[in-house]
């Protein structure tokens, strides 16, 4: 005799709903909105990681099946050592690793390329609870970048974990823009003129 039993099963019934990630925003948010509702939270949607030693080639190819434009880089560990973008891959990096060592494109590892993790500024999730939409532009057009990652002291790891992402074109998607162009300038220049629309 089996110690598990059948569970219970009734019929779906009418007009049941459906549940939804939290911070999940199916409506556009304001400048004025709380920029949880534009954070990626990696509690709930799975963080896009590459090893430091995978080629840039499969790099390249795993940003495109998550559709993604950065790759959290890490360690055996799991931990973060850094990030690729999309504009290390094409940009002169990967040139200038082929000409000083004599390598074709599919050699160049990720960790030759990346952003180290002691180059990449960060935000607290603490401050981040408090903070608007509009704070967010205002972070990632100071710091002329396309992403920006939040941090906080897990409690059970004791140490501190990524624990989100904002992207400038994924906040610009969710103000209603129609981004032309991957170029940062232009995400921006698009953000400024919706929020002066508003």
């Amino acid at each position: 005799m089996s110690q598990f039993k059948p569970l219970s099963i009734t019929t779906l019934r009418e007009q049941t709903g459906y549940a939804r990630p939290y911070f999940n925003s199916p409506n556009l948010v304001k400048v004025s909105s709380s920029a949880l509702e534009v954070m990626t939270d990696l509690h709930f949607v799975a963080a896009a990681v590459v090893h430091a030693e995978m080629d840039l080639e499969s790099a390249s190819q795993k940003m495109i099946a998550r559709g993604v434009r950065s790759l959290l880089v890490v360690d055996g560990s799991q931990d973060v050592t850094g990030i690729i973008t999309a504009r290390d891959l094409m940009g002169d990096r990967p040139t200038a690793v082929m000409r000083e060592q004599s390598l074709a494109f599919s050699e160049v590892k990720v960790h030759e390329v990346m952003t180290r993790a002691n180059q990449i500024e960060v935000l607290a999730l603490d401050e981040v609870l408090h903070a608007h939409v509009g704070d967010v532009v205002e972070t990632l057009k100071n710091s002329g970048r396309q992403h920006a990652l939040v941090v906080e002291v897990d409690p059970m790891l004791e140490k501190p974990v990524i624990r989100g992402i904002f992207s400038a074109s994924q906040v610009a998607r969710q103000l209603g823009i129609a981004l032309q162009s991957h170029e940062l300038s232009q995400t921006f220049a698009e953000i400024d003129k919706a929020i002066s629309r508003t």
